[in-house]
C-alpha cells in the first residue's frame, strides 16, 4: 500500500473485485474434505494468469496473506525510503498483525476465485517444480511493474516514480491534482515533490515547483525533499526555490 490507510485502500479494491472473507462461504466450492493448505497452494499457482485483471491493491493484498501463511507475523525491518515497492508490501503484510495462517490462506483462497470465477480446483493440475515459487517470483518481482498496474490505478506519485514527465504535466493541467497532495496510501506522507527528488528526477522536481510544490513540506518522518536525495543540482534547484519564497 500497512498502515491504515494502505490496509482501507486493499480493502475496498477487494471488495469491488476480489472480494475476500474469513468464512466458509467461498472456501465451500472446494471438493468436500479438501484440505485448505492444499487449496491455498493451487490458488497460488493460478495467480500469475491473472495478473493482467488483478489491480495493485489486489496483489498488495494476496502478497501480505501469503507472507502470513508461509512465514507468520512479519517482524522484519521496514524498508529504507528509496525502495517504493519493498515498503508497500511490508506494510501489506506488517498490517496482518497476528492473523492466523487458516484465515489468510481462507481471504487468499476467496480473493483468486474472485478475480477468476471460473476458477475449477478439482481441475489444476498437480504443480510442478517450476510453479513452486510462481507467487514469490513473478508477483512479487513484477508487483510495481507496468504490465501489473493499470494505467486507471496509477497516480501521481506513481508517474513521479516512472519519470514520466508528460503524465505529470497533464496531471496538473488537469487541475484534479494538487501537487502538495500527501500519499496516504503509501502511508509515510511523502509529497510528489519528495519522489521525484528521491528518484533524482531533475526535470520533474523543477516542474513540480513552477507549479506550486511546497518544498519546505516534511513527510511523517519529518525529512524535507531536499534531505532524501544525494543529487546536488536538486538540492540546489529546492534551496533556491525556498529562498526565493522566503
Amino acid at each position: 500500500m500497512a498502515s491504515p490507510p494502505l490496509a482501507a485502500a486493499a480493502a475496498a479494491a477487494v471488495g469491488s473485485g476480489g472480494e475476500a472473507s474469513s468464512g466458509s462461504e467461498e472456501t465451500g466450492t472446494a471438493p468436500p474434505g479438501r484440505d485448505l493448505a492444499a487449496l491455498f497452494e493451487q490458488a497460488a499457482e493460478r495467480l500469475p494468469a491473472l495478473l493482467p485483471t488483478a489491480s495493485k491493491e489486489q496483489l498488495l493484498y494476496l502478497y501480505a496473506r501469503y507472507k502470513q501463511v508461509k512465514f507468520g507475523t512479519c517482524n522484519t525491518p521496514k524498508p529504507s525510503f528509496f525502495d517504493f515497492e519493498g515498503k508497500q508490501k511490508w506494510e501489506a503484510w506488517k498490517a496482518l498483525g497476528d492473523t492466523s495462517p487458516h484465515q489468510a490462506m481462507q481471504e487468499y483462497v476467496a480473493t483468486v476465485k474472485k478475480l477468476d470465477p471460473s476458477w475449477n480446483p478439482q481441475t489444476t493440475e498437480k504443480r510442478g517444480k517450476e510453479s513452486k515459487t510462481a507467487f514469490g517470483g513473478p508477483v512479487v518481482s513484477s508487483l510495481y511493474q507496468e504490465e501489473t498496474i493499470r494505467e486507471e490505478d496509477k497516480n501521481i506519485f506513481d508517474y513521479c516514480r516512472e519519470n514520466n514527465i508528460d503524465y505529470v504535466t497533464k496531471a496538473i493541467q488537469s487541475e484534479k491534482v494538487d501537487v502538495n497532495v500527501t500519499d496516504e496510501e503509501d502511508g509515510e506522507g511523502q509529497t510528489a515533490l519528495h519522489y521525484a527528488a528521491a528518484c533524482e528526477f531533475l526535470d520533474i522536481v523543477e516542474l513540480l515547483l513552477r507549479s506550486g510544490a511546497d518544498p519546505m513540506l516534511r513527510d511523517q518522518e519529518g525529512c524535507l525533499p531536499e534531505e532524501v536525495t544525494d543529487c546536488k543540482a536538486i538540492t540546489s534547484a529546492l534551496q533556491q526555490h525556498t529562498t526565493g519564497k522566503t
